[in-house]
């Protein structure tokens, strides 16, 4: 599940909170809950319906348990991913100039992410993805241009090759399901830089 709305994400990050969720996976009590934290029942059923409010948690069966009605809480998700855009971009119009190629990265590490949360909430397990990370040492400084060029120009050889529509923006809110996005990130290794 993407956390895209703050009274969400408030819910969930809270330390009893996200330990609830993980012993959720299957339905239980507030009283097995509270057993298995060392808690009462009373303070775990706050915190289950903090939780269900968000939407998060829901109440999949009850019974009666000596005339007295308990709940079975389950999680509504396997994973939880909180939305980049939660906190939006820090800096404003200013920041994004002084450091466009920067801003840029981070904007589809953002994309990225609410990209691939979407699809956990959507697709079957084996959604057809693929994913590569490489390190390249390059001998001299100003091999940097050439690099970055060929990189550039192979991306968008292969994007052209395959019918590229051109960036999300300009592209039509209906997708197929053949339709793949290419994020490609080139930047230099953060341990790497010097400190000068």
């Amino acid at each position: 599940m993407l956390i895209e709305k703050p009274d969400q994400a408030g819910a969930l990050l809270h330390p009893l909170r996200l330990e609830l969720l993980k012993l959720t996976d299957e339905p239980r009590t507030c009283t097995d809950l509270a057993e298995v934290l060392g808690e009462t029942p009373q303070r775990i059923y706050y915190h289950v319906k903090v939780l269900e409010r968000a939407g998060v948690l829901e109440k999949v069966e009850e019974r009666k348990v000596r005339a007295i009605s308990e709940g079975y809480y389950r999680a509504t998700a396997r994973s939880f991913w909180l939305s980049p855009r939660l906190v939006g971009r820090i800096g404003g119009p200013r920041r994004a100039r002084d450091q466009m190629s920067l801003g840029f990265l981070l904007a589809l590490a953002e994309e990225l992410q609410t990209d691939v949360g979407r699809l956990a909430e959507t697709e079957r397990e084996e959604a057809p993805t693929l994913g590569f990370t490489a390190q390249v040492r390059l001998a001299r400084p100003a091999d940097r241009t050439a690099f970055l060029t060929d990189i550039q120009n192979l991306i968008q050889s292969i994007a052209k090759k395959y019918g590229a529509v051109g960036p999300p923006s300009l592209q039509p809110k209906e997708t197929s399901p053949e339709t793949f996005r290419i994020i490609f990130a080139c930047y230099p290794r953060p341990e790497e830089r010097s400190a000068s």
